[in-house]
């Protein structure tokens, strides 16, 4: 694993524990992967997985605003920096699992497909399928763009010197 960069380690390394996570935080962890990833992405990787799962939607899609909240520097003081319009959705499988599904934007089929995606990656006899053929490559996507855009302002980086005057 050491010849990848540390976001590639860091995904895969989620990815491998997974399974031995504690739920909320697995749960956590897909949600917002979902909840990150390009629509055209899921849904290309979800025709590919060729699933045809019957479900009921519960609540949604619907679209509503969530305050943003920002710390200046990463550490200063919560404010409020804007509100963010997103969608929300709630389906629940026949067998009752029931998923959720948060995106940023206005696309209710993208709510639509995380909260069923949430719904399959509960069941444990499909959790491993979905998180190997759909989660880990929305993972390895966003570590990407997260590695390309570092790069990017990584140079734009101005190093800044002090000169020490000799009298």
């Amino acid at each position: 694993m050491a010849d990848k960069g540390d976001g590639q380690v860091a995904a895969q390394v989620d990815r491998e524990l997974t399974s031995k996570e504690a739920p909320e935080v697995a749960r956590k962890r897909w949600i917002g992967v979902l909840a990150r990833a390009d629509q055209d992405a899921t849904e290309e990787l979800w025709a590919a997985l060729g699933r045809t799962d019957a479900y009921t939607v519960i609540r949604g899609p619907e679209q509503g605003l969530v305050m943003v909240r920002g710390r200046a520097g990463g550490t200063g003081r919560a404010f409020n920096l804007g509100e963010m319009t997103v969608t929300r959705c709630t389906v629940r499988l026949a067998g009752g699992a029931v998923g959720h599904g948060y995106v940023c934007g206005r696309r209710p089929e993208h709510a639509e497909r995380a909260a069923l995606i949430d719904a399959l990656m509960q069941l444990e006899d499909e959790c491993q399928v979905v998180d190997a053929q759909i989660i880990g490559p929305l993972e390895t996507v966003e570590e990407k763009r997260r590695a390309s855009r570092s790069c990017k302002s990584a140079a734009t980086k101005v190093d800044f010197f002090t000169m020490v005057r000799s009298e």
